[in-house]
């Protein structure tokens, strides 16, 4: 009887493999539930999605530019009927016979603020066809940030652009044909093209190229 349960109890501790008694079993007898980990693997997690705050999402949808709206001046940005634009030669300008530089005036019609900011886009008006505007090639100066215009108030940007030299029609130093644009079609960001004429006179400039700088408070000279 001590003999056979001896060879029992051996035959019991050494399973094929090697693997120890009890290993896969509870002590009661019961099957072992497989290890969590081993379900979960086989589905993939669902990744968190991240709160966005609700003015970058409408930012973003709306495709407009974070300062269509300003927080810090308490406006919203000016529209293209809130804005009448006129413009005439800046006193100082470079030397030469052609426009050399204008000042572009923005002033507020709206009744209430609003604000502007950025730089200017400028063009050549085509003969009562928007086809037809010429671009010209802009490089800015100066920093630009928002401007807070009151009801009646005022925005400026001063245009210089490559001056035509001599007399007559003139010449240009490129070897360029001068070219002349009796109103200009000056776009504010955010706030639409504006067609405006030179009181005194017509735009005559070289090489279709003019420096812009950003929309300010403070009147250029």
């Amino acid at each position: 009887m001590v003999t056979a349960s001896a060879a029992t109890l051996l035959m019991t501790a050494c399973q094929p493999g090697g693997t120890p008694a009890g290993a896969g079993s509870s002590p009661s007898g019961a099957p072992v539930k497989p290890a969590a980990s081993t379900s979960t693997s086989a589905s993939p997690s669902t990744p968190s999605t991240p709160s966005t705050p609700a003015a970058s999402a409408t930012s973003a949808t709306s495709g407009s530019p974070a300062h269509t709206t300003t927080q810090s001046t308490g406006a919203k940005a000016c529209g293209l009927p809130d804005l009448k634009a006129s413009m005439y030669q800046a006193a100082v300008r470079p030397d030469g016979t052609g426009t050399g530089a204008a000042i572009v005036e923005f002033t507020n019609v709206s009744g209430r603020a609003c604000t502007v900011q950025g730089y200017p886009t400028v063009a050549g008006a085509g003969n009562g066809s928007p086809e037809k505007n010429r671009p010209l090639k802009v490089t800015t100066t100066g920093g630009a940030s928002t401007v807070k215009v009151a009801a009646g108030g005022k925005a400026w940007t001063k245009l210089t652009f490559v001056q035509v030299q001599g007399e007559a029609d003139g010449y240009c130093k490129s070897g360029a044909t001068p070219a002349s644009y009796p109103t200009l079609v000056v776009g504010v960001p955010g706030a639409g093209a504006h067609q405006v004429a030179l009181t005194d006179g017509v735009i005559a400039e070289c090489d279709d190229k003019v420096t812009v700088t950003a929309l300010s408070a403070a009147k250029p000279s």
